[in-house]
C-alpha cells in the first residue's frame, strides 16, 4: 500500500541552480524576466540567486541586481543561497528576500572537500557558529540538508545508516542551540538515486523519526528523476525542489551529466495526474519552461513544454 500526499510543496530553483551552471553568461534582464514569469504561475517559493564568490560561480555575480530588479508578488516567497557569513550579509542587505537558516552536512567527505574545502569535523564544528550567526540576525533555523545523500561520483554508494547519522547530528546540534529543525532535505546532488534507493534512504530516516518532514532534491542525469520523485510521493514526501525546464546541476560534481534537476512542469504534470494538488498553473509553467529554453539558447530536457498536458488534450478532444 502507498500513501500519496494530498498536496505537495515545490521550491523552484531554476533561476539559481539552473543558471549557475550555464557556460554562456545569462543577461541579468533575462534572469529577472524568468523570475517574474515564474511568480505568476502559483509557485510559492522561488530561489532566485546565489550569494557566492563570483570567481567560483561567475554566473551569480549579479545576485544583487537580480533581486533588486524582480517584481515581488503577493503570496510568493523569494529566497537565495549562501555558503558563508559574507553571503548571508549580502542576502540580508537586499531587504527583499525570505531568509531562513539552514544547516548542511555532507554524506561524501571528498565532495565536501571539493565544495567547501573542509573536513567532516570542520563542517560539523561550523554548524553552531552558523546558528549563532542566524540568531544574531533574528533568522529562524528550521531546515537541515544532507548533500550527496544517495551516492557520490567520488566515493560511490552511500549507506542509508550514514544519512540517518547525519540527520541525527543536525537535529542534535540544532536542539543544543535552541532551534528545532522542521524540515530535512535529502539531496541527490550527483544523481545516484534510484527509486529503490529513495525508498531505502527515506525509509531509514522515517523509521528513526516517523513524523519528521522530508524534502527531496533530485537530478535527472540518468533519466530516473521523475521515477525517483514518484518513489518519494509513494513514501508520503511532500516537499520537492525542482527547476523549470529541467535546468540545473552542480559545478563541483566533476561529471558532464551532472546537470538536470527534475523539470518543475513535468513533476507538476505527474502530480496532477495523480490527483495531488500543487497550486501551480501548468500551462503558465510550460510557458516559463519555453522562456527558459530561449534564454539559455539550447534544448532543455523538460517534456511538458513540448508534449503538453493531458488536461489540455482532453479539453480539445471534448470540444471537438
Amino acid at each position: 500500500m502507498t500513501t500519496l500526499p494530498p498536496r505537495v510543496f515545490i521550491k523552484e530553483e531554476g533561476p539559481r541552480e539552473g543558471f549557475q551552471i550555464e557556460r554562456a553568461p545569462i543577461p541579468t534582464a533575462d534572469k529577472i524576466r524568468l523570475v517574474d514569469a515564474l511568480s505568476d504561475t502559483g509557485v510559492g517559493l522561488i530561489q532566485v540567486t546565489s550569494f557566492v564568490h563570483p570567481q567560483k560561480v561567475p554566473g551569480m555575480a549579479d545576485a544583487e541586481a537580480v533581486v533588486a530588479g524582480m517584481t515581488l508578488r503577493a503570496g510568493v516567497r523569494y529566497s537565495g543561497l549562501w555558503l558563508n557569513q559574507r553571503g548571508l550579509e549580502r542576502a540580508i542587505a537586499t531587504g527583499r528576500l525570505d531568509l531562513e537558516g539552514k544547516l548542511t552536512l555532507y554524506a561524501s567527505n571528498i565532495f565536501l572537500k571539493r565544495n567547501q574545502n573542509r573536513t567532516p569535523e570542520q563542517q560539523r564544528e561550523a554548524q553552531p557558529a552558523l546558528i549563532a550567526m542566524y540568531q544574531a540576525h533574528g533568522i529562524p533555523v528550521r531546515t537541515g540538508f544532507v548533500t550527496a545523500a544517495f551516492g557520490c561520483n567520488f566515493e560511490g554508494d552511500v549507506d542509508p545508516a550514514r544519512v540517518v547519522g547525519l540527520v541525527g547530528d543536525m537535529l542534535s546540534i540544532a536542539a543544543d542551540h535552541g532551534e528545532n529543525l522542521s524540515l530535512i532535505g535529502l539531496g541527490d546532488t550527483m544523481a545516484w538515486a534510484t527509486p529503490e534507493r529513495i525508498r531505502r534512504v527515506v525509509g531509514a530516516v522515517r523509521e528513526r523519526w516517523p513524523d519528521l518532514e522530508l524534502s527531496l532534491h533530485l537530478h535527472d542525469t540518468r533519466g530516473l528523476g521523475i521515477a525517483n520523485a514518484m518513489a518519494g510521493l509513494e513514501m508520503g514526501v511532500r516537499h520537492y525542489d525542482a527547476a523549470v525546464g529541467g535546468l540545473g546541476g552542480c559545478p563541483f560534481a566533476a561529471h558532464g551529466g551532472a546537470a538536470g534537476n527534475i523539470a518543475t512542469e513535468d513533476f507538476v504534470f505527474l502530480c496532477e495526474e495523480l490527483g495531488i494538488e500543487t497550486g501551480i498553473d501548468l500551462e503558465k509553467l510550460a510557458e516559463c519552461a519555453r522562456l527558459a529554453e530561449s534564454i539559455v539558447g539550447h534544448p532543455l530536457p523538460g517534456k511538458i513544454k513540448t508534449g503538453g498536458s493531458l488536461r489540455a488534450l482532453r479539453a480539445r478532444i471534448a470540444a471537438a
